[in-house]
């Protein structure tokens, strides 16, 4: 149980809790105006303080300048502690560590640094773990703190909108698993089904990657990978049959230069060839053309103008004559050989090249049968290359289909959870009558029997659903009824078990909007239970609220605690107002 709340500031008013009902009660005064409120006199402060003394993380409440050096101290059982008591001693200036006194985890007398009772928030939490919900083996799905969660739900933290969660953020998975364990039930099959809801999340997001442009290369699907590896496949096996029909000529280098040079010398020879053919054209059209001279045009020319040649012009006319003839044949003589020096040698040229035309081809023939030993390594490191792709495409070929797979899978891991937990339920059927019939009890005693109130496991295909049913619902206040119902029903059960401690705190806020009568008979409930189990209930209200249930007749005085809080300049939890 939980005994007192203080602080070494003195102007913090100290809380002192006792068995049973506490009610740590705000009142409004006489002289409050229409500005003044109850909601910063420190009822959830004291609820956000005990948090925060019990491993939560540092809050605004504890850090702010006005409490900044403030160290706060809660008293509580600790069955193992000499005396049973434990004070715990934590400030916001150094929220890290926690000092406990006793000091519970039996430091090392002789140790070179003596930490005495100062210890890491780690080890605290793990020892409030072991002594207060008996978890021995740390697990990630169990954790102290959530299962505090349900112990000290928290208006800061939105714990009364949903009775299953102590807040919103927390993994409905996560959450049941934790009520599971309180309830006596495999909790671990709960959370299998986070795990299930954890891969199914990354599977539906790697599946949303495939369609992004950036991602799909990398992920891929199926029938795409199965395209680009049959392209890749016919790529090596053309090279293969390539390599293997490959002949290395150990002087291929030598054999494309010789190839290269003939080439060069056909080219060569062939220009040649045209010149000369064309020279032999004029030489032979110059052969035809001459002829042999004559002079009797003279004579025409000369009769005409009257003038008779003698017998001498004549004679020199012959000897000219003669040796333009003697001119002309040395003419035709020279063209003769020359155009047979042309002839000749466009016939040697026709056959150089012939000859040069069947070396290039044997050349030609050796360099496409056979290749360089470069080639060759070309084309291994190409059908390296392509072997590496195919092998990478498989890869992710098989990375795709299980992730198409996996839905397959995990619709088939579901169905099987569900049968392994509704046998487990079937299993443990008296711990879920025993849960069944408490909160019947309860909430039957706030509403009657009419609205059929019940509490069931059911295994479902994606959770364990824990079913609370008040007909009629729908209200904020049965809604927050219901909440009180099942926190009262599991705090009974696991505190009987030895599973979960003795106090259950709730603020304020639970009892909103909640009908007078069910307000009177919900503290009446929790006197009633408390008494019979040995347990504490501590609940923060305010005046008017508890005046609804004084109205119907329920006495508040033996419960209401100390000290009385009010919205007065020094009424509040911290003395003074911020």
């Amino acid at each position: 149980m939980l005994r007192e709340l203080k602080a070494d500031d003195s102007r913090f008013r100290a809380v002192i809790f006792r068995p049973g009902l506490n009610l740590l009660v705000a009142d409004r005064t006489a002289a409050s105006t229409d500005d003044q409120s109850r909601n910063a006199v420190g009822k959830t402060s004291a609820v956000e303080l005990i948090h925060f003394l019990l491993g939560a993380e540092k809050t605004p409440l504890v850090t702010r300048r006005e409490n900044k050096e403030t160290t706060f101290e809660l008293v509580m059982d600790w069955p193992s502690a000499p005396g049973g008591r434990l004070s715990v001693h934590r400030s916001g200036k150094n929220h890290a560590k926690v000092h406990v006194d006793p000091d519970i985890l039996g430091h090392e007398p002789d140790a070179l640094i003596q930490r005495g009772g100062t210890i890491t928030v780690k080890e605290w939490r793990s020892a409030l773990e072991r002594e207060l919900f008996g978890i021995r083996e740390p697990d990630k799905a169990l954790s102290g703190r959530l299962l505090l969660g349900f112990y000290l739900r928290r208006t800061e933290k939105n714990g009364f909108a949903e009775a299953l969660k102590p807040n919103t953020p927390t993994s409905r998975h996560l959450a049941t698993a934790n009520l599971c364990h309180l309830f006596g039930m495999d909790w671990s099959l709960a959370a299998r089904y986070g795990e299930l809801a954890d891969r199914e999340q990354i599977r539906k997001k790697l599946g949303q990657a495939t369609d992004d442009p950036v991602w799909k290369d990398i992920v891929g699907k199926s029938g795409d990978l199965r395209g680009q590896l049959t392209v890749v496949d016919r790529r090596i096996s053309d090279l293969r049959e390539q390599i293997a029909d490959f002949q290395v000529v150990p002087e291929y280098e030598e054999i494309r230069r010789e190839a290269e040079r003939v080439n060069s010398r056909i080219r060569e020879l062939s220009e040649a060839d045209v010149v000369d053919r064309r020279n032999l054209a004029d030489i032979e059209r110059s052969i035809g053309e001459s002829g042999e001279p004559g002079h009797d045009y003279l004579e025409r020319a000369y009769e005409e103008l009257g003038v008779l040649l003698g017998d001498q012009v004549r004679a020199r006319f012959d000897q000219v004559e003669e040796f333009h003839r003697a001119v002309v044949r040395n003419r035709r003589q020279y063209l003769d050989e020359e155009a047979a020096v042309l002839r000749e040698r466009l016939a040697a040229s026709e056959r150089e090249r012939g000859e040069l035309g069947e070396r290039q081809a044997a050349l030609l023939r050796t360099l496409n049968e056979g290749g360089a030993l470069d080639t060759l390594t070309v084309m291994q490191g190409a059908l390296a290359k392509e072997e590496a792709q195919r092998e990478y495409l498989r890869r992710r070929l098989d990375a795709a289909r299980t992730l198409e797979q996996s839905r397959r899978q995990i619709d088939q891991e579901k169905a099987a959870l569900e049968e392994e937990v509704q046998r487990d339920i079937d299993d443990r059927r008296e711990q879920e009558q025993q849960a069944s019939l408490l909160f019947n009890r309860f909430a039957e005693y706030l509403y009657g029997d009419a609205r059929a109130p019940y509490l069931a496991f059911q295994a479902k295909r994606s959770h364990l659903d824990i079913e609370l049913k008040l007909e009629a619902d729908d209200s904020t206040g049965i809604s927050n009824m219901k909440v009180f119902c099942f926190d009262l029903t599991w705090a009974v059960v696991a505190h009987r078990a030895g599973r979960g401690p003795d106090f259950l705190v709730h603020d304020s806020k639970l009892y909103d909007g909640v009908d007078e009568r069910q307000v009177a008979r919900a503290l009446e409930l929790a006197v009633q239970v408390t008494r019979e189990e040995g347990m504490q209930y501590i609940v923060t209200m305010n005046s008017d609220d508890l005046a609804k249930a004084e109205r119907l007749g329920f006495d508040a005085d033996p419960y209401v605690v100390e000290p009385r809080l009010n919205d007065s300049e020094h009424g509040g939890l911290f003395g003074f107002r911020f």
